[in-house]
């Protein structure tokens, strides 16, 4: 399937591409080439094939939940520069 050149220039003004002849001419074949292999794919009988969202089996790899013990409060404050009331203080962000 041959795309015209009519076809391509005017995919190049939606995708706002300036084309010299020699690009358009390329583009032509190139793309005329992939429409082609998607006509034979479009001729490969799928109906026996049940739909998949991936060709290999996807396992979740993740480790178990564990509840582990947590910092204590003083831990968790002790390096902060600046506290108040068991909280960390900041400079204000509005002023």
């Amino acid at each position: 399937m041959s795309l015209p050149i009519e076809e391509i220039q005017h995919i190049a003004n939606l995708a706002r591409l300036e084309l010299t002849p020699e690009e358009i001419t390329r583009y032509r074949d190139q793309l005329s080439a992939i429409l082609d292999y998607f006509q034979q794919l479009q001729a490969i009988d799928t109906h026996a094939v049940s739909p998949t969202t991936s060709g290999v089996k996807l396992e979740t790899t993740l480790r178990d939940d564990r509840v582990l013990p947590g910092l204590s409060l003083h831990d968790v404050l002790c390096n902060a520069p600046d506290t108040d009331q068991d909280q960390f203080r900041v400079p204000p962000v509005f002023e």
